[in-house]
């Protein structure tokens, strides 16, 4: 029979249902099911149908609800089947939808079943259908029993258990999507929510990766149940280990030297990016998400390889744009940088943090990482990384020191967590500025702004960062010329240093743009005529960078000043309009406007002159010309040089208008410099002969003056001057500070003419004997200075020497090593003084110490560091072999008593270079200090690094050991003081767990052990050399304990009575030493309680990540290395501990630093019991250490308070004190008492660590505190054996005696503790 569509419809419109049912009873399962389907693929009255089925199949009768099961099952197949259109199917889910609920529980559960089994055979299709099932499931949980196996479940049970079934089984990647998005409609219990977002984050590696993003987007919708936390987590670690797979085929792809990529980067990228973007919009629209991302985020700071990437770094500054968690996420990245950074350097330090602990992972390569991936269009991430670069850079860039100064120290060179951060932010900014055209203009904005608006702190982080900008970009820069050209009209209000700085960076630019370039010199002309002097200053000094950087046609460029510009857009011949011809007028008419402030600077010129050597004829006559001014040019007059116009006066004070010797000095060195290119340089062109011929009058000129001044000033008496012994050089009188000035004036002109005269000799022996002679006076001039300096009528500050480093490099080499057969007669003059060879070293010293101090030094190439760099080597290899050929005793017969000998200067030069080199130059020590290891001049052949090193360390300790094992009357405490320095600096470059640095430890402990020598430095030295050596290979846990206990034995017990046995480890400490070594031994104290504090909060933090880690599930028994490393370091300090706190210390900073350290100690023990709190367990060696502090420490605690409170400082070895000695040493113990809080916050702690001894003892149902005796109550004390004897005393002695009365009890009491313990 025909089933008639028509006729179904029409019944169903009835009233009445029995004709329906019963005609639907007549039709059977296969043409219900094909009537179904027709109607379905035509898309008409399939509504109506189901309709009428619906009303024709009553649930209350049992062949309705076969027949309702019917059309579900065939509905759904038939939706699956993707033959219907999206309309139809919607329809068709709809009306079954309204009808679920009226299905019994068997029919739910029977449907339920064939999602199940459709989802496991991978037949769910386009997942139409699938919007049913959260129906159906709804329903079955509202069913009150279900059949299950052979007994019955509830409705609930059975949808959990079907939940269950679903996550653990097989699911199609293609359906995974879908699935996801059923579970938003089904109601989920948090177990099944875990289960359901579980099994979505294991399909996320099945998945193609393009469908990564909805699928992230359907569980951030699903997020809304809960689980936030897991499924944030779920994405970050998915993204995470993306990369790491992508990084270890690339380093697999480079050394096999083929592509390996599963997955194309850009691909990757892109799709992080659109995964960023629906996170972001979902905590836009659920701010609880955010909060509860950044709290998953803080959680793992311990641990931060868990949860930190590049990609969760960009999700993070990409939610910094919602205002309500931008300051959460800056703070959480400056905590976060700035711990990374600290965490590295803490182990770095210590061997013994090293071995326990694996290196942590880097979060600013992290940040640079994110910085390269935003170029793939991640444009919601550079505002945050702009933001970030700035907030590091403002936080962690330097600050200003006292009197607004800060230490001058090159970005490359950062070194501490602070400077790395700031760079850091540098990079960040620098990096973002290249790679994205949209943020360049705010970023140059922003650090013009600073540049200008920060005039009280430094500023050398931002004008790096300008510089570099320059370089990578100029053309990009010239495009936001104008906000350059607003910075420029603040020039004469900034800092000198700022717009050194800022024109240096800019540089570049001037030399492509004309509108700069006129800009920049009508602000430095204004400049020029401003009241203020930094003003001028500023002008100037802008005028000497442009002569320096624009190049005159027929310059020949010097290699000694040659800066070279890396942009090659700069260096391009597109711009040659600015040609050389035209340059010439500029720098000429610029040295015209120098002239009328030449007294304010003239050291530039040098510079200006070796990279414009065709200025030189107008850069000479103008030193000249101004030169005469000071120049007596009768030959007969003395003295040759006019020193009052080089003054001024205002009232009563006097001021220096004009530095003559600087003056004189840069007009030699230009003289000098300009002879030497003359003499390389070949005459070829005849149109040069005229100008040849103005050269060589002003260079004959300039000789003659020169040579006429130096016979002179030999003649002329300081009487010639008016500065004799009997002249005043007080500061506070006029006339005084006139004598200083031209006191300064006047040795800065012996020693330009010394340089001069020693250049020009040509190792002629009369010249060398008029130089001698200028020397004299030089140092007689000295000596008068220093004397008037020491009984305080004048400045002691001595003036900085004028003598160039490379002069001085020539010189050393000369005295010291020059060999040559034709000059042995005429060194032999300046060799035969002591004083002048003594003076030349110590002028080396002052300027390597000046090097340290500024990176620069006065003079020609000071600011040059390559050339710098060379004569630090070449004067190095002189200090070494003078220092190392030529014994001691050689000299001391013609040393002057008092005066410092060649070989300590020597030494002292040598440990000045070491600390330079490692303090100025780039982390590769190789380069930098392979020239300074090889001594030797350079061009003589010489060893390796490798080779040479142990070599001379050897050398220094056979130094030191002839220091150490010669008499008293031949020791010299600041030559050994300096060995140890240099031996300190030179073991610092040996490779940890060599066994050149096994020896060198060795060879210090022996020393320490045998050196009896009562010098407080050399200990001092000795000691800190040993500690530093032995965190390069351990703890020295084990030496503190023996320097502990011979302090103990030095300086006797607190309790007077008892009498110890006299042991000693260390010779070196002594009575006189053992104050000083004690303040070490607690600084190293100290560092290890830091050491141990780092590695509890480490622990600490990884049981916060994951409580169900391997270590706070271990048995009793089981204790990780770090635990173990912890306990054992607590204990063999508590050890150390003990003895110094039996130790009769003087009052003051020895005790209050050991009752800050015990505050520590206890701080430390308490973070201890609270880590294991959390565990419930107490193992083994904890339980022995609470037992060693109940024994050892705590009873000798209250003890030393005791005797700290009681003023008794005197130790056990001396009974007898006058009474005088008794009264002061009291006064300044009950000072150091009123000043410090040490002893209440040590009593604090013991408390404290007592209460959680408590505590720990009631959760792990061990009694710890049997090991601790009761505290003692410190708030009123009664001791009746000193009252007794007090009483006794008032009866016998007059009121005179009432001082005396009191110390009984002082003494008394102390020993009776000491018994009860």
């Amino acid at each position: 029979m025909d089933v008639d569509i028509e006729k179904i419809t029409s019944l169903s419109e009835r009233d009445s249902t029995g004709e329906l049912q019963k005609y639907l009873s007549s039709v059977t399962a296969e043409q219900l099911t094909t009537l179904i389907t027709n109607t379905a693929l035509k898309g008409k009255d399939i509504g109506a149908l189901i309709k009428a089925i619906f009303k024709g199949s009553p649930p209350s009768v049992a062949d309705g609800v076969s027949r309702r099961a019917l059309l579900y099952q065939h509905c759904i197949s038939l939706c699956d089947s993707g033959d219907l259109q999206t309309e139809v199917a919607s329809d068709i889910m709809g009306l079954l939808m309204l009808e679920t609920h009226s299905l019994p529980g068997p029919s739910l559960a029977q449907l339920a079943s064939l999602y199940v089994d459709s989802i496991k055979a991978g037949m769910m299709g386009n997942g139409k259908s699938l919007e049913l099932f959260p129906t159906i499931l709804t329903a079955l949980a509202g069913t009150e029993a279900l059949a299950y196996g052979k007994g019955e479940l509830s409705g609930e049970e059975y949808k959990k258990q079907l939940i269950n079934t679903l996550c653990s089984s097989r699911w199609d990647p293609q359906c995974v999507i879908h699935l996801t998005t059923m579970f938003r409609d089904v109601p989920l219990s948090p177990e099944e929510l875990q289960f359901v977002v579980e099994k979505v984050l294991r399909m996320f590696q099945k998945m193609e990766l393009q469908e990564i993003p909805p699928l992230i987007y359907q569980l951030l919708l699903l997020s809304s149940k809960g689980c936030k936390k897991q499924i944030l987590e779920g994405i970050v670690q998915y993204f995470k280990h993306q990369d790491e797979q992508q990084k270890s085929e690339q380093m697999e792809g480079e050394n096999l030297d083929v592509e390996v990529q599963s997955i194309p980067q850009d691909q990757l990228r892109h799709v992080e990016g659109t995964a960023i973007l629906h996170i972001v919009f979902a905590v836009r629209l659920d701010y609880e998400l955010g909060k509860e991302f950044l709290k998953t985020i803080k959680a793992a700071l311990g641990e931060p390889s868990r949860v930190l990437c590049s990609f969760s770094i960009a999700l993070l500054l990409s939610l910094s744009r919602i205002q309500r968690l931008e300051e959460q996420v800056f703070d959480f990245l400056k905590g976060a940088i700035t711990k990374c950074f600290k965490d590295e350097q803490m182990q770095q330090g210590s061997k013994f943090l090293q071995d326990l602990v694996a290196p942590p992972c880097s979060v600013s390569s992290m940040i640079l990482e994110t910085v390269k991936n935003s170029v793939f269009g991640w444009d919601h991430v550079t505002q945050g990384l702009v933001q970030l670069g700035f907030i590091l850079m403002d936080s962690f860039g330097p600050k200003p020191g006292p009197f607004g100064k800060t230490a001058e120290v090159p970005s490359s060179l950062a070194r501490s967590p602070t400077q790395l951060a700031c760079q850091l932010g540098g990079q960040v900014l620098l990096e973002g500025f290249k790679m994205h055209e949209q943020i360049r203009g705010e970023i140059l904005e922003q650090v013009l702004n600073r540049l200008v608006t920060k005039t009280a702190s430094p500023v050398t982080h931002f004008i790096d960062l300008l510089s570099s900008m320059v370089t990578s970009a100029p053309m990009i820069l010239l495009e936001s010329s104008s906000k350059v050209l607003e910075t420029f009209d603040q020039l004469s209000y900034l800092p000198l240093s700022t717009v050194e700085g800022l024109l240096k960076a800019v540089q570049p630019l001037l030399k492509v743009s004309m509108a700069l370039k006129d800009s920049l010199i009508i602000v430095l002309r204004k400049a020029m005529f401003s009241s203020q002097l930094d003003g001028r200053k500023s002008a100037v000094m802008g005028f000497l960078l442009l002569l320096k950087n624009f190049r005159v046609l027929g310059s020949i460029a010097s290699s000694q000043a040659s800066q070279a510009i890396t942009s090659s857009q700069v260096q391009a011949d597109v711009h040659s309009r600015y040609n050389a011809a035209a340059n010439e007028a500029f720098c000429l008419e610029i040295l015209s406007s120098l002239r009328r402030c030449l007294s304010q600077q003239a050291d530039g010129f040098h510079d200006v002159l070796r990279r414009n050597s065709q200025l030189a004829s107008s850069i000479m006559q103008t030193l000249l010309s101004h030169l005469r001014r000071y120049y007596e040019p009768e030959q007969d007059l003395l003295p040759p040089m006019k020193l009052e116009p080089c003054i001024s006066a205002q009232g009563d004070q006097v001021f220096l208008q004009e530095p003559l010797a600087h003056l004189l000095s840069c007009t030699v060195h230009c003289l000098l410099w300009h002879q030497g290119l003359q003499a390389r340089k070949p005459l070829i062109e005849d149109e040069e002969e005229d100008d040849n011929d103005d050269e060589g009058g002003f260079q004959a000129e300039l000789q003659t003056m020169l040579e006429s001044m130096t016979r002179r000033m030999v003649k002329s008496e300081l009487e010639d001057f008016e500065l004799d012994k009997s002249a005043e050089f007080s500061m506070a009188s006029s006339v005084g500070v006139r004598n200083s000035i031209f006191a300064t004036l006047l040795m800065g002109l012996y020693e330009v003419l010394i340089e001069y005269n020693f250049t020009t000799a040509n190792y002629n022996k009369n010249c060398f004997e008029e130089l001698l002679q200028l020397f004299s006076r030089y140092q007689k001039l000295c000596e008068i200075v220093k004397e008037k300096a020491g009984k305080g009528r004048a400045s002691s500050k001595a003036p900085r020497s004028l003598l160039s480093l490379g002069f001085i490099s020539s010189l050393l080499y000369a005295l010291f090593r020059d060999s040559t057969q034709s000059r042995e007669e005429s060194l032999s003059v300046l060799r035969g003084s002591a004083d002048f060879m003594r003076h030349a070293v110590g002028v080396a010293v002052n300027k390597i110490q000046q090097l340290e101090e500024t990176g620069h030094t006065d003079g020609p190439d000071g600011h040059h560091a390559d050339k710098t760099f060379h004569h630090l080597c070449d004067i190095t290899s002189v200090l070494m072999w003078r220092y190392t050929n030529v014994p001691p005793a050689v000299e001391d017969a013609g040393k002057k008593a008092g005066s410092r000998s060649v070989s300590v200067l020597c030494l002292e030069g040598l440990l000045r270079v070491f600390t330079t080199v490692q303090q100025r130059h780039p982390p590769d020590w190789q380069s930098c200090w392979a020239p300074l290891m090889l001594w030797r001049r350079r061009g003589e052949p010489g060893e390796g690094l490798t080779e040479k090193l142990p070599f001379y360390l050897r050398q220094f300790q056979r130094s030191l050991l002839t220091q150490l094992s010669g008499g008293e009357e031949d020791f010299s405490s600041r030559e050994a003081q300096l060995l140890v320095g240099v031996l300190a600096a030179l073991a610092s470059r040996l490779e940890p767990g060599s066994p050149q640095l096994d020896q060198m430890i060795t060879w210090t402990l022996k020393i320490c052990k045998e050196t009896s020598f009562e010098d407080v430095a050399l200990t001092k030295g000795l000691l800190s050399l040993l500690f530093s050596l032995l965190a390069l290979q351990r703890s020295p846990v084990t030496e503190l304990w023996e320097l502990c206990q011979d302090i103990h034995s030095q300086l006797g017990d607190i309790d007077q009575d008892v009498e110890l046995e006299k042991q000693s480890h260390f010779n070196i400490v002594c009575m006189k030493t053992a104050a000083p070594t004690t303040l070490l031994v607690l600084a190293q104290v100290g560092r290890l309680l830091d050491e141990v504090d780092w590695l509890i909060a480490l622990k600490k933090s990884q049981a916060a990540v994951d409580k169900s880690n391997a270590d706070l599930s271990q048995a009793p028994g089981q204790q990780d290395c770090v635990l173990k490393a912890v306990t054992l370091q607590l204990g063999t300090m508590l050890t150390a501990l003990h003895e110094l706190l039996q130790t009769a210390l003087p009052p003051g900073v020895c005790s209050d630093t050991l009752l800050r350290d015990l505050s520590r100690t206890y701080g430390l023990l308490t973070a201890l019991l609270k880590y294991y709190i959390q565990l419930c367990q107490v193992p083994s060696r904890l339980e022995k250490l609470v037992k060693l502090s109940g024994s050892h420490l705590t009873p000798q605690c209250y003890s030393f308070i005791t005797y700290v409170q009681s003023g008794e400082g005197n130790g056990g070895g001396e009974k007898k004190k006058k009474k005088k000695e008794e009264d002061a040493m009291m006064a300044a113990s009950v000072k150091v008492l009123r000043q410090t809080r040490a002893i209440p916050n040590l009593i604090f702690s013991i408390e404290q660590y007592e209460k959680f001894l408590i505590l720990l003892s009631k959760k792990s149902k061990v009694n710890l505190m049997q090991y601790m005796k009761l505290s003692t109550s410190r708030d009123f004390r009664i001791n009746a054996a000193a009252l007794d004897t007090m009483l006794q005393e008032q009866q016998e002695a007059d009121s005179q005696q009432t001082m005396v009365t009191q110390s009984p009890e002082v003494s008394q009491q102390p020993r009776k503790k000491k018994r009860k313990v």
